[in-house]
Parts: structure tokens; sequence; C-alpha cells
């Protein structure tokens, strides 16, 4: 996120869930990874354009997220691994959910 221009601040906690329940994150969707970027709640591997296109939208939705950790989202990449499929979800802090980008 640095490298695309993004300023981060980090903070780590204890119990991440705690994190996750605040920002009416599903707990399907939940991770142990969480960015807030300008009020939207970013949760696991998403990919920065994902978050560009979150940014440019601005959708009425809480935030995204990618659920588990699948081998080709960002920071899980392995040399000589094919990407998996994954999708990122947006929800709302009802709980809705719907397929916001799909990779690869």
């Amino acid at each position: 996120m640095a490298a695309a221009g993004y300023t981060i601040q980090t903070e780590e906690v204890q119990d991440p869930s705690v994190i996750s329940r605040k920002h009416h994150v599903p707990d399907a969707l939940a991770s142990c990874h969480t960015a807030i970027v300008d009020g939207y709640i970013i949760q696991g591997h998403v990919p920065i354009d994902a978050v560009d296109r979150l940014l440019a939208e601005r959708p009425d939705i809480a935030g995204l997220a990618v659920p588990g950790m699948p081998i080709g989202s960002p920071g899980m990449e392995i040399p000589g691994v094919e990407a998996e499929p994954f999708d990122v979800i947006a929800f709302d802090a009802q709980g809705n959910q719907s397929v916001f980008a799909s990779y690869p």
C-alpha cells in the first residue's frame, strides 16, 4: 500500500475480532488484517486496484474483504505456484454482501 502512495499507520492489537466487530465486518469475512482507508474497512488481502476503484466510485458500503488467504492475493504470492481465483466481497453495516471484483 505504501508503494502505491498510501500513507500507512500500523497498530497491532491483541484481538483483531474486536476491530472487525466494531466496523460491522461479517464473521465469514473477518481476517487478521484490517485497514481503514478514507472511512472504508479493508479486511484481508484486498488488491490495491480494488481499493483504488472503491475510493473512485465511493459506493454506499462499509468496506471490502477477501476471506481466507488465497494464494496469489496480495502478500500471498508463492513463486512457481499459480494464483487461485478469489473474489473481493463488498459488505455493508447490515451484513449484506456482493462480489465487488474477481481475480484472476
